[in-house]
């Protein structure tokens, strides 16, 4: 393996983490972030970053961004007692697609607590974090939506935010990442930036060119609407010039890249046809930045392309280059018959003409041009956060935790994977899916708590009391909403059989 420059790395990973499943046939695998870590270590890469088991986020933690009731809900609501809570179903977006499931809040727990603690080691003691069990953007402050039910994303950019004035939070997933940019879409102290499928009724239907924010928000949101079919030279012609932009004007101290996989080619629910260094290129291209960056997972169905992906990428991470040929894993058998860690472009026809793109491209960086040069950090005070770690810990009395210090010391070796704990459980999904599609249009200038927030091109950052104050988390988009139809969902291998 060869080296390139390099990043402190630490890498979270809970062993428990691929117990869990939504439902019989459900796409959303967690079990693909074991097959991951398998060859993650495999690959030898456990021994070039420092890895820790996550303290899982407490009640407290969670609800820094999301309601206590319908956190109080998602920890007590089962399978078995779901008709004791039949009225609130529909009000916490618990549908088909995103059931109720045994352990969902003990899974969200680990997802989140891996997200925060790597935040956490980016406030100085790492370069890059990684949580592959993270980067579920679809949840909502107030419920569940497309996959995810706790939006571990916002919960780590709050974290970076007690340190850095700004954060920008880049989204690669095939979905529009509509949790994580209604979560800040009246705030200039993060900019998002999402490049996703748009169109045909694709879920979650949201992340139009024209959604830009409102308010002090207002230019910072940041859309690239793309069409099917997209592939690796593509998606770099265009995600070169606009992150380019972004980070030499707005300066962020930190980034967050959502690497969810459903872009890559052959994946069941996505219509990209990236492979895994199309996909993995972003990753590289932020890292040359030197920016703290915080690496999350997020979709993909195609549990095989998945962890190959997220394997490369964490070698991007750490700068080094793989051999293709895949080490023996856990999962071995899965990777055949080629064994080897890329994931080969289909010849499905690319809709991106190159006069779209290019107006696509300008129409977003005139956009850019409306914010103020972001002026340097040390100019700025930073904001203090109101809770205490050692409130978190006291707080949840449901779970016997561990103290911070003793997980953070406490390295995830090669042999705590189950080799038994095959993926034999995941079969392709018997129907199609239904999700639940949020209107988020741009909406007027809300005059709300919001207001407080600091706006970093002109004036000291204030000190922060409350985040849910302070970034106006209201839902203020969420005034329609309407049902995708199944056939967003369909995938053209939806009846072949998955490994």
């Amino acid at each position: 393996m060869t080296s390139v420059s390099k990043r402190r790395v630490c890498y979270f990973y809970d062993s428990d983490v691929g117990a869990y499943q939504l439902a019989p046939g459900h796409p959303m695998k967690p079990h693909r972030v074991k097959m991951t870590h398998s060859l993650v270590v495999n690959y030898g890469m456990d021994k070039k970053m420092d890895v820790f088991v996550p303290t899982r986020a407490t009640f407290r933690e969670i609800t820094k961004f999301h309601e206590d009731h319908y956190i109080d809900f998602l920890r007590r609501a089962t399978p078995e007692n779901l008709e004791t809570f039949e009225k609130h179903k529909e009000m916490y977006g618990i549908w088909e697609d995103t059931p109720a499931f045994e352990g969902a809040y003990e899974f969200c727990s680990i997802s989140a607590g891996g997200s925060i603690g790597a935040a956490k080691k980016l406030n100085g003691e790492a370069d890059i974090g990684i949580n592959w069990a993270g980067g579920l953007h679809h949840a909502k402050r107030g419920g569940a939506s497309g996959f995810c039910y706790v939006n571990d994303i916002v919960l780590g950019i709050l974290e970076l935010l007690k340190t850095h004035n700004r954060v920008l939070y880049v989204d690669i997933d095939n979905h529009h990442g509509d949790g994580v940019e209604e979560a800040f879409y009246t705030t200039d102290r993060v900019m998002t930036c999402s490049f996703h499928k748009y169109g045909d009724e694709y879920f979650p239907g949201t992340g139009d060119i024209h959604d830009i924010g409102v308010g002090k928000g207002k230019y910072y949101s940041v859309n690239f609407p793309l069409r099917d079919g997209i592939d690796d030279d593509t998606f770099k012609s265009i995600f070169r010039p606009v992150i380019t932009y972004i980070m030499n004007w707005y300066r962020p101290g930190a980034v967050v890249l959502q690497c969810g996989t459903d872009s890559l080619a052959g994946d069941r629910l996505g219509t990209a046809n990236l492979s895994e260094r199309g996909h993995g290129a972003c990753a590289k291209f932020l890292r040359t930045f030197n920016v703290p960056m915080l690496l999350l997972g997020g979709g993909g169905y195609t549990p095989k392309n998945v962890s190959r992906a997220w394997c490369y990428e964490t070698s991007v991470a750490l700068g080094i280059e793989l051999p293709q040929a895949l080490p023996y894993n856990d999962y071995f058998e899965y990777f055949g018959p080629e064994y080897s860690i890329h994931v080969r472009p289909t010849n499905a026809e690319n809709k991106n003409t190159r006069e779209y793109l290019d107006k696509t491209t300008v129409h977003i960086l005139e956009n850019l041009r409306n914010i103020s040069h972001a002026p340097s950090v040390q100019m700025q005070e930073v904001p203090v956060d109101h809770f205490s770690d050692e409130e978190d810990e006291l707080e949840d009395d449901l779970d016997d935790r561990q103290s911070r210090v003793y997980h953070d010391t406490h390295i995830a070796y090669d042999n705590e994977l189950d080799p038994s704990d095959d993926e034999s459980r995941a079969h392709p999904a018997n129907k199609r899916r239904r999700r639940n599609r949020r209107n988020h249009r741009n909406s007027p200038n809300p005059e709300s708590k919001h207001e407080r927030t600091t706006r970093h091109s002109n004036a000291s950052a204030t000190t922060t009391t409350n985040p849910k104050e302070d970034f106006g988390f209201k839902d203020e988009r969420r005034d329609k909403e309407t049902v995708i139809p199944f056939t967003a969902f369909s995938s053209k291998n939806e009846t072949k059989s998955e490994k």
